[in-house]
């Protein structure tokens, strides 16, 4: 796991590199990147039918879940530690306020907004360490402060229990490669007081099934159907947990006698 994450992508380059080649048109990320999308729409859709959230977007890098959401809230807001990625994400037509913030130190302190909201932390998790993971998770929990607030919406694009982890040997060392189990993501949100109430897989093939050309199309098909069976979500390698604050333990008023004058109806 890399330690040096928020100072690659501080360098333009990088992040042309990123978007270009990363989520490359006919690439396995992009693949994935619509499978989410649609998901999301549906997600919001279905969650919030009294009223539209405002997306609050932890490490918005490019823009993507923001992109992804577009039309489907009310407001948004993006933050990330590279002036890079937020100029990337305002080229590309993110339309959300983008605000820097400081990679490491106390948690950053979100935009005052309505309820309900929905925090999005995409693409984060594995390629940080344990310290910026409960950064922000505890972020989210300042933006969703009880049950009723809202959704977040976390990103494990290494689940160790899918097929990726069958190689995990080979790829030691390598500062790019990490995993997270289910339950390793749960016990994080946890600590924050989230628990998970849907996870759902977008990616059962590895990324080696979409880079040789003449199998992409097999892997396109298995794995659009394996996001519309969200049991197999166990066994994806990229997955999305959508966890909800817990309810908070509310005393019951306590019960008083009637007073001995008091009318009795």
């Amino acid at each position: 796991m890399r330690n040096d994450y928020a100072e690659v992508f501080q360098d333009t380059a990088a992040v042309e590199r990123y978007e270009a080649v990363e989520y490359a048109p006919d690439g396995y990320a992009a693949a994935i990147n619509r499978r989410q999308r649609a998901y999301l729409r549906d997600l919001v859709g279905r969650s919030f039918v009294a009223r539209r959230p405002v997306q609050h977007d932890f490490a918005c890098g490019t823009g993507r879940a923001l992109r992804a959401l577009h039309g489907m809230v009310r407001g948004a807001h993006g933050y990330d530690s590279s002036a890079a990625m937020l100029a990337k994400a305002d080229d590309l037509g993110a339309l959300a306020e983008l605000h820097r913030v400081d990679a490491t130190g106390p948690v950053p302190t979100p935009v005052a907004t309505d309820s309900p909201a929905i925090v999005t932390v995409f693409r984060l998790l594995l390629n940080v360490g344990d310290d910026v993971r409960e950064r922000a998770v505890a972020f989210a929990a300042r933006v969703l402060p009880h049950q009723e607030a809202g959704l977040l919406v976390v990103e494990n694009h290494g689940n160790r229990g899918s097929a990726r982890h069958l190689r995990h040997r080979r790829h030691a060392g390598e500062p790019w490669f990490a995993e997270l189990s289910h339950e390793e993501v749960a016990a994080l949100l946890a600590r924050y007081g989230f628990s998970v109430v849907e996870r759902r897989g977008f990616s059962l093939l590895t990324r080696g099934w979409y880079d040789r050309r003449w199998l992409r199309p097999f892997a396109t098909v298995v794995d659009d159907v394996a996001t519309r069976v969200p049991a197999l979500s166990r066994y994806c390698v990229n997955v999305l947990y959508v966890a909800r604050r817990t309810a908070p333990h509310v005393a019951p008023p306590p019960v008083h006698p009637p007073h001995p004058d008091a009318t009795t109806w």
